[in-house]
């Protein structure tokens, strides 16, 4: 089955990749692997998940933040991959940023959002290796924020 075709069975609408918002690149190409830019908790309307996890949001807010990094994250590889994401060879990793409190200690429930969220769409090319982290304060106050590399044929 084609990435396409996975994610209009799992109901998901890709958004136009962000544009950065300082001076960085969204992604950027070495050899094989893309390595792209933290994407912050945008859902689909472009409206920002913000807050501390675990005071501010509850973890399954915390873990909607996360499957929106997913999304955008798709969002930034169909662009980098010219829209045909059948290209994409592995998921290599994800590092995934949790706003949150220091008594806070489920990062890792959170970023498994995406985590899981990305081997649905891409199977077993889709299984990465994953760091989740606290963080005290996110970019515009974002609940989650993620960092990803692949390898594209």
């Amino acid at each position: 089955m084609s990435i396409e075709n996975k994610l209009k069975e799992l109901n998901i609408i890709l958004p136009e990749a962000p544009a950065p918002v300082g001076s960085y690149v969204a992604f950027k190409m070495v050899d094989k692997l893309l390595f792209i830019s933290g994407q912050i908790s945008l859902d689909t309307n472009g409206k920002l998940i913000k807050g501390k996890v675990g005071s501010e949001i509850d973890i399954d807010t915390g873990i909607k933040a996360a499957k929106a990094c997913c999304i955008n994250i798709i969002a930034q590889l169909k662009k980098a991959c010219g829209g045909n994401l059948n290209k994409v060879k592995s998921c290599i990793q994800l590092a995934g940023y949790v706003n949150s409190d220091n008594n806070f200690t489920d990062q890792p429930k959170v970023i498994n959002g995406a985590s899981e969220l990305m081997t649905k769409i891409f199977g077993d090319i889709g299984i990465h290796t994953r760091s989740a982290v606290s963080s005290n304060s996110l970019p515009l106050g974002a609940a989650v924020e993620i960092v990803s590399i692949f390898e594209i044929n």
